[in-house]
């Protein structure tokens, strides 16, 4: 058994997994970690093996409770990867991104792929057919754009995702969310046609916590899968272990 654990901007994400088969997913606040950790060695005795990725600095107390455990790989740039990686400052590239391409790379081989994860921020990673991680882009994410307009602004209310009836806003805070949603979802309809004229038989993969808001209102083809990362931290445990 195989325990990944992702410590992202907002949240700590968990997966045991079994033959490549997620036995257990679930996140929480970073607070809780060693109880989350015992909690799930409790419940998963049988976990040899565990990877550890952050966004951020890793504190060693982290890796240190769950190397108590098992085995404990620090996914980091002196990480073996299985996929060509042409981006120009690849010590700059974060292990998000990372796993997102080596996802790419064993659940759509030898195909062109767009992977976007709606989080904190919105990333777009891209691997063709010939396996090659090419690069993407990275925006600011749906939660990210109601904070700045609140926080950068005299009188902007802070507000939380809603669904917008029309796209011209008659009310402030109907205007706000037509252009937070509205203007979120043009961008990535435009970015995946950007995409599509470079590549042929391009797949869209969509991922990440704001994925289900955003999915059923695309306009272009996606496939949604929630649990891409971790599927993609998975094969990057694997692939580290030979």
């Amino acid at each position: 058994m195989n325990l990944v654990i992702d410590i992202g901007n907002t949240m700590v994400k968990y997966a045991v997994f079994e033959n490549g088969t997620v036995l257990f997913d679930q996140a929480s606040e970073s607070s809780i970690f060693l109880s989350k950790v015992k909690e799930l060695f409790e419940l998963y005795p049988k976990i040899e093996h565990a990877l550890i990725s952050s966004v951020g600095p890793l504190e060693r107390k982290e890796r240190d409770i769950v190397s108590l455990f098992c085995k404990v790989h620090v996914l980091s740039h002196e990480s073996k990867i299985p996929f060509k990686n042409s981006y120009a400052t690849p010590n700059t590239l974060g292990m998000d991104r990372v796993a997102l391409a080596a996802s790419a790379f064993y659940q759509n081989p030898r195909k062109n792929t767009l992977v976007i994860d709606a989080g904190t921020c919105i990333t777009y990673d891209m691997v063709n057919d010939s396996g090659e991680y090419v690069g993407g882009a990275i925006s600011p994410g749906i939660r990210m754009r109601y904070k700045a307009m609140h926080n950068q602004t005299a009188k902007l209310p802070l507000l939380q995702p809603e669904e917008i009836l029309d796209f011209i806003g008659n009310s402030t805070q109907s205007s706000m969310h037509s252009g937070v949603v509205n203007g979120v979802l043009q961008e990535i309809d435009g970015v995946i046609s950007q995409y599509r004229t470079r590549f042929q038989d391009l797949t869209v993969i969509l991922t990440g916590g704001d994925s289900h808001f955003f999915a059923k209102r695309l306009k272009n083809t996606i496939f949604a899968n929630s649990k891409f990362l971790l599927e993609g931290l998975n094969y990057l445990l694997e692939y580290n272990k030979r």
